[in-house]
């Protein structure tokens, strides 16, 4: 009766690398496992190959590119394209400035989005091959269906 919720989240990794508070890195960084980032990043930050990586970019954090991971935990600020395989949480203080493309989304008040939310098939792989744009009121439309609709017109 007080079951358990079975609901997907983040599976937890080791984050068994930081880029800290002090650092500033100029260039792509490239990880697997886990990355926890609380300084700068001026470059891609991407999950290397097909391993389940979790990026956590805290309160002090900022990125300025894109962004390709597994999962990931967002507080701080990212300009640029976000792409989360699996699942993202966007906590109050996250800032980011461009797309975001996520099979699964947890978004708390005072996050915000200046960008499309682009909602992708769990079963789909890679990530961003069916994709449903999320817009006012919750509507999803296919590409399919946009495509349709254009033909129309």
């Amino acid at each position: 009766m007080f079951g358990k919720k079975k609901g997907k989240s983040i599976e937890i990794n080791k984050l068994s690398s930081l880029i800290a508070d002090n650092v500033e890195v100029v260039g792509d960084v490239i990880f697997s496992g886990g990355l926890r980032v609380d300084g700068r990043v001026q470059g891609n930050v991407i999950n290397k190959g097909d391993e389940r990586g979790l990026l956590v970019l805290s309160e002090q954090g900022c990125i300025e590119g894109s962004v390709r991971t597994y999962d990931a935990v967002v507080n701080g600020t990212i300009i640029g394209d976000l792409t989360v395989a699996h699942f993202l949480e966007l906590q109050p203080n996250a800032r980011v400035t461009g797309n975001i493309t996520y099979t699964q989304l947890k978004m708390d008040c005072g996050a915000s989005v200046e960008g499309k939310l682009v909602k992708t098939d769990e079963t789909t792989e890679p990530v961003g091959t069916d994709k449903k744009v999320v817009g006012i009121g919750g509507a999803a439309l296919s590409d399919a269906t946009k495509a349709s609709a254009a033909s129309k017109s």
